[in-house]
């Protein structure tokens, strides 16, 4: 069991909220995603997200394998993760959006540029 200062540290990595909209966006699809996968869900620039799946990784909530030039999250089932499951429900709009641009892959990977190649 965490101490309650590691459980501190863990949440206070939930603390922003596109934080929380990853981590639900993670939980709800059953594949790795890559981060402009993310970028495009959420409408936010590469380097923010990759900032916040820093900030998750170091916490212990996801983590990342590289895949050619890309790295690809997943969340790492954990009791604390599935305790707080129910509260990362996605947007609906950003797992939408989410769920398109994965369909854009070729060949498993994610399709290079911020806009899926459009």
């Amino acid at each position: 069991m965490a101490s309650q200062t590691e459980l501190a540290k863990r949440l206070r990595a939930l603390a922003h909220p596109t934080r929380v909209r990853i981590l639900g966006l993670l939980l709800a699809v059953d594949s790795s995603v890559c981060v402009c996968e993310l970028a495009d869900a959420l409408r936010l620039p590469d380097y923010k997200i990759s900032r916040h799946l820093s900030a998750l990784r170091a916490a212990g909530f996801v983590e990342g394998e590289h895949r050619g030039p890309w790295v690809y999250y997943r969340p790492i089932p954990t009791q604390l993760l599935s305790a707080l499951r129910p509260f990362l429900a996605p947007e609906p709009e950003d797992l939408r959006r989410l769920k398109a641009r994965m369909r854009k892959r070729k060949g498993g990977l994610c399709v290079i540029g911020p806009k899926g190649g459009d």
